[in-house]
């Protein structure tokens, strides 16, 4: 062997797919080295060394993060081989701005860089340089053009109704659809395993309905015996997987891509899953003051993280005391006393001059009647009743908000005015105000102006836009009317889950006076109902 014919060769493919041999003659593996190994051959050259990546992208990584790319560098600078040789030059890689100067290395350390079907890449002069680029930026975009293309492709796919390929999400099997690609292969559809299914929709229950949260299903599923389709025991993460995939309301997607809703997938209903994501919202925004939903259920108090202290407003928080208590039969009462206790008394943050806890049973058992009281009136009222009263007067309002905003541009119009001749006088020497002064009034009232012109269009809109707050009032009473039907036989997680997205804050004052703010949507319909503790 001469030190002249020693050759390298790099096998690359950009799936895991390719790697054996399949009917991609163009890329798997198994073709390129046979190729390399007889162009060789034929050449007279020795093959001393070769590295092969699997699953690699040319297009997407660059040179430095390919560790075998990075090999075959530190052998060529060590003189270990003489020729570099690969089966196409897009093998060495895609990227415009990089590749070319990744082969112009190669050569300027004396390493001939070889493809079987493009024959050698020199630099003896620009022309050499120029047509490198030239090809390596056809290369990238060649690879950007298949990309779109096969964006654009299984988009169409999924909007067809068609599962665009891979794996099945829990909850579905693969099954044969009798339709055939180019390359004669049968394409598979998905169809509900309904044992699998059932377990999803005790997933969305536990969590919409009971408040459960990822770790706390994963733990009842795996107490209960069920494991995933592996065999393996649930994992938080696989619970919220499956919470946030909307293939279950029957929808596929692909990028920006959706299918129509497709009954014959669908496991759960989109109402259900929109009202999971909303869940996910408000539990992932731990500042917030007061959530409308339970952090967790898994405390024994109706009230979770929105009840606080009416006299310093600070938050109370559970304690468990177990100290017995006398009764007054002389019995002991060894029942653990839970309590809310206001944290900024007993932390001596706040000058609380209220008590320094409320038992627990008797502030949900108020909460409780409240509740009640307010689903029992509801029911009492028909429900065209209710929605007309609440939609003429939250017309009222929206009209009135109108008004309010159309004066007070007539105001700033008129200031604007004022202000824009007052220029004119200023010029003139009349004014008392000079040209600077003026002008930044000026730009701050046009600003103001702008700002209320938009407040009023959007206010103009809401009151013509009549069907849509009917909608939205006929919606907001369907899903009061649910939790009231909901409500007498629930679980106390439920219950619980009821409360908290009915009610936004509630202020507790001594002898167990309450101030209870109610969520927005909620008070239009309680607007003018009793509902006092």
């Amino acid at each position: 062997m001469t030190n002249q014919n020693r050759v390298c060769c790099l096998y690359r493919v950009s799936t895991g797919k390719q790697v054996d041999y399949t009917e991609n003659h163009e890329a798997d593996i198994p073709m390129q080295r046979k190729a390399c190994h007889s162009f060789a051959e034929k050449m007279g050259w020795i093959i001393v060394h070769e590295e092969q990546e699997e699953g690699v992208s040319g297009h997407k990584v660059r040179a430095e993060s390919r560790d075998k790319l990075q090999i075959i560098k530190a052998m060529a600078a060590r003189g270990e081989f003489d020729i570099f040789l690969v089966f196409m030059f897009d093998r060495i890689g895609r990227i415009a701005d990089e590749t070319p100067f990744v082969v112009e290395w190669f050569c300027k350390h004396g390493i001939q860089v070889w493809s079987t079907q493009e024959g050698e890449q020199r630099f003896d002069n620009h022309t050499d340089k120029l047509l490198n680029y030239i090809r390596f930026w056809q290369a990238d975009g060649e690879s950007e053009k298949t990309s779109i293309r096969t964006r654009t492709s299984l988009g169409q796919l999924v909007e067809a109704g068609h599962f665009k390929g891979g794996f099945a999400a829990y909850g579905y099997d693969l099954v044969k659809s009798g339709r055939f690609n180019k390359k004669k292969h049968e394409l598979l559809d998905l169809q509900i395993n309904e044992e699998e299914a059932a377990v999803v929709r005790l997933i969305f229950d536990k969590y919409t309905s009971e408040g459960y949260g990822a770790q706390r299903i994963a733990t009842y599923l795996n107490r209960l015996g069920y494991r995933t389709r592996a065999g393996k025991n649930w994992h938080p993460a696989s619970i919220r997987g499956i919470l946030c995939n909307p293939t279950y309301t029957g929808v596929l997607r692909s990028g920006d891509s959706r299918s129509d809703v497709l009954p014959e997938l669908q496991i759960i209903s989109p109402q259900q899953f929109d009202t999971a994501q909303k869940i996910r919202e408000d539990r992932s925004d731990r500042a917030k003051e007061c959530p409308t939903v339970p952090q967790n259920t898994k405390g024994q108090s109706l009230l979770s993280g929105n009840v606080f202290c009416g006299h310093c407003g600070a938050r109370l928080t559970l304690t468990t005391s177990g100290k017995y208590r006398r009764l007054r039969d002389g019995s002991m009462d060894k029942t653990p006393r839970i309590r809310h206790v206001c944290y900024g008394k007993t932390r001596k943050q706040t000058e609380c001059d209220g008590p320094t806890g409320y038992t627990m049973h008797i502030l949900d058992d108020i909460i409780d009647k409240m509740i009640r009281e307010i689903f029992r009136k509801m029911k009492g009222i028909s429900k065209n009743d209710l929605i007309q009263a609440r939609y003429a007067k939250e017309l009222n309002l929206r009209k009135s908000h109108m008004v309010t905003v159309k004066a007070e541009l007539s105001k700033a119009t008129e200031t604007l005015n004022i202000l824009r001749a007052e220029i004119v006088r200023s010029i003139q020497g009349e004014s008392a105000f000079s040209q600077d002064t003026l002008a930044g009034l000026i730009r701050d009232s046009e600003a103001k102006c702008s700002e209320l012109r938009n407040q009023h269009e959007e206010a103009e809109a809401a009151v013509l836009n009549e069907e849509q707050l009917l909608n939205q009032l006929t919606d907001q009473y369907e899903e009061l009317i649910s939790w009231a039907d909901l409500y007498d036989h629930a679980t106390f997680e439920a219950k619980k889950m009821i409360v908290n997205c009915m009610i936004r804050r509630v202020e507790v004052f001594r002898d167990y006076k309450l101030n209870v703010e109610f969520n927005f949507d909620l008070n239009q319909f309680l607007n003018g109902l009793d509902i006092s503790a």
